[in-house]
């Protein structure tokens, strides 16, 4: 059975384990911070690689950022790492093949072959955290675009007054639907500016009316993206991970955009194959677990 050494990056933590062809995780999972020069970074790569690669057939890559069709490449800028960490040349790190995608595409791989959405060939993960990611899987191909930048979830929102977006643009869905746009939306319901995204869950647990009516808002957002998801992907299932997604209603969300949507009922369910299903994700697809549907 193949074996992949998977590692995931993120703006602040770096994790690595084994992943075998049933997604399977088989060895201790490692987790560093992310260090804030791309030389620490790399040394990190090549230290985790030099002590497994051995072990593997394939070192598999879940990443911020967009990444090419290659598979081998950051397409630009992630925003929340290093600015000199799209240069990194991946495939120079080890012997044995290397494979490249971004963390959003591997957890809704993992969903798709594992996961909450197994047997379904249409299916959209959004993961809900400080920022919002999107994978989408199209007749059980993972949907790339022509570049290998598509599932970023920037479309645009019509909200007054407007956000601007850590992508630099304005009014992105991302700067509504995520734990950012949710301090943002409790800001501006509120009046206060040090209120925070636990001071809204918490009085959200405990009745509280005003905290109530700022996490409504919110999942109103939520609901609009996905309705407009819906309407231009037809797709069997949403998927919903993250930090923030834990709070979302889903049988409220199937239930509202199965009544606004054109197209055919979908329906909105949260992620089960776990914390580590970007790296789980990346190893699958570095195999080719699934590819060929």
């Amino acid at each position: 059975m193949k074996k992949a050494l998977t590692i995931d990056i993120g703006g602040t933590k770096i994790y690595n384990t084994i992943v075998n062809e049933n997604g399977e995780i088989i060895a201790e999972i490692e987790k560093r911070p992310t260090p804030k020069t791309f030389e620490e970074i790399k040394a990190i790569f090549n230290n985790i690689i030099k002590k497994d690669e051995d072990k593997v057939d394939i070192i598999a890559f879940s990443t911020c950022g967009a990444v090419n069709k290659s598979n081998n490449k950051i397409l630009g800028s992630t925003g929340n790492i290093v600015k000199e960490y799209p240069t990194m040349d991946f495939t120079s790190l080890s012997q044995k093949p290397v494979y490249v995608e971004n963390d959003a595409n591997c957890a809704a791989w993992a969903e798709h072959i594992i996961g909450a959405s197994k047997g379904m060939p249409y299916s959209i993960m959004l993961t809900l955290g400080t920022g919002v990611g999107g994978g989408i899987i199209l007749d059980n191909k993972l949907y790339k675009g022509k570049s290998g930048a598509a599932g970023e979830m920037h479309f645009k929102m019509e909200r007054t007054p407007k956000r601007h977006c850590t992508c630099g643009s304005w009014d992105c869905f991302e700067a509504y639907a995520s734990g950012s746009g949710l301090k943002l939306t409790a800001e501006e319901i509120s009046g206060k500016m040090d209120i925070t995204t636990y001071d809204v869950i918490d009085g959200f647990k405990k009745n509280d009316k005003s905290m109530t009516e700022i996490f409504n808002r919110w999942q109103e957002d939520i609901l609009n993206g996905i309705i407009g998801l819906a309407n231009i992907f037809d797709p069997d299932v949403f998927v919903l991970s993250g930090s923030m997604a834990e709070f979302v209603d889903t049988e409220y969300l199937t239930r509202k955009v199965n009544t606004e949507i054109v197209t055919q009922p979908t329906k909105v369910v949260k992620a089960s194959a776990g914390n580590y299903s970007g790296m789980i994700g990346a190893g699958l697809l570095a195999m080719g677990v699934g590819i060929n549907g």
